[in-house]
């Protein structure tokens, strides 16, 4: 394997029965065409704790993986979870807009399909000391990464006031953003907020009673934070396009997202991949100007009920996907 992750961890003997992989059957279904030969190239983005990458390495005997994850407790327990596909796996810290590098560093050149399952992992919701849930109260860390970078407490102890109006109407697209923005400066003159518990006081306070009912008032705070903290929107930008730059011909990209911003950008660079470059009026298409790639779904395909009622984490996903279906002229 690639990476060797020392130190303590989370129990390993459990990542069963807290991750269950959402769309995993559409998602290898998807991929199969591109997978099933002997010296394929797959790439999980966003490896986790390793359950659809088990998946496809049980399902295709030729399969090499290459696994990315910025986070070393989710490494650790993946890579122990595919230890027993010895050399087939390799597996890399790096945030996924390191990509390229990664692929390279494991003496490849091009891929055969590739996944991105977005946003927060069932690992760190469900450590509560990472600070994701805000129905549990933890330090305010949010780390993907927990070996680098700002925190979230870090985040409400430094930005101003417009800072944080902008991340949350961003990231968050709240739109009680500017109110919250003045309430967390207010409570923070009086002492840091360092735990989610305290943070979710804060916005329960400063929320209008008209509006307790239109949702959990702290869900898009913490999820703009998040993404400020990860700089998930930043890394996606990077690493979509170098991920579909990778992808042989006939090579397969499939992209879960699970909130809007996501997956607005991800609808937009596989739109601009599967669509004409030729210039407005010109009479024939030329073979430079064909499209790149072919789109494999119609709009974003949804979770099925029967799933979204087994797994709820499958409720906001948006599933997109494309294959290559010529070379960069």
């Amino acid at each position: 394997m690639g990476i060797r992750i020392e130190g303590p961890g989370p129990r390993i003997m459990d990542f069963r029965d807290i991750h269950t992989p959402v769309l995993l059957e559409r998602c290898v279904e998807l991929l199969a065409p591109a997978l099933d030969r002997e010296g394929a190239v797959f790439v999980d983005a966003t490896l986790g704790m390793g359950g659809h990458s088990e998946a496809f390495l049980e399902r295709f005997d030729g399969l090499r993986l290459i696994g990315l994850d910025r986070d070393t407790d989710a490494l650790r327990i993946a890579g122990e979870r595919l230890a027993r596909f010895g050399d087939r796996t390799t597996l890399v810290h790096t945030v996924y807009d390191g990509i390229r590098a990664a692929v390279a560093s494991a003496g490849v050149d091009r891929i055969d399909g590739i996944l991105f399952d977005l946003g927060v992992s069932s690992l760190q919701l469900d450590e509560a000391e990472r600070g994701f849930a805000y129905a549990k109260d933890a330090p305010l860390d949010m780390r993907m990464d927990q070996s680098a970078g700002v925190t979230a407490a870090d985040v409400l102890a430094t930005y101003g006031e417009g800072d944080l109006r902008r991340i949350f109407e961003r990231y968050g697209e709240e739109k009680l953003a500017a109110r919250y923005a003045r309430a967390i400066i207010a409570a923070r003159q009086t002492e840091p907020i360092v735990r989610s518990g305290r943070l979710v006081e804060i916005l329960d306070a400063a929320t209008p009673a008209a509006l307790r009912n239109a949702g959990h008032p702290a869900k898009r705070v913490f999820q703009a934070l998040r993404i400020e903290v990860n700089a998930e929107l930043a890394a996606l930008e990077q690493a979509l396009p170098a991920a579909l730059e990778l992808l042989a011909v006939g090579g397969r990209i499939v992209v879960l997202s699970y909130q809007s911003l996501e997956d607005r950008f991800v609808k937009r660079e596989l739109a601009r991949a599967s669509s004409s470059t030729a210039p407005a009026g010109l009479p024939v298409e030329l073979p430079e100007h064909a499209p790149q790639f072919r789109l494999l779904v119609k709009g974003a395909e949804l979770a099925s009920d029967a799933e979204r009622e087994s797994n709820p984490r499958a409720t906001p996903v948006r599933l997109r996907a494309a294959e290559r279906v010529r070379e960069i002229v």
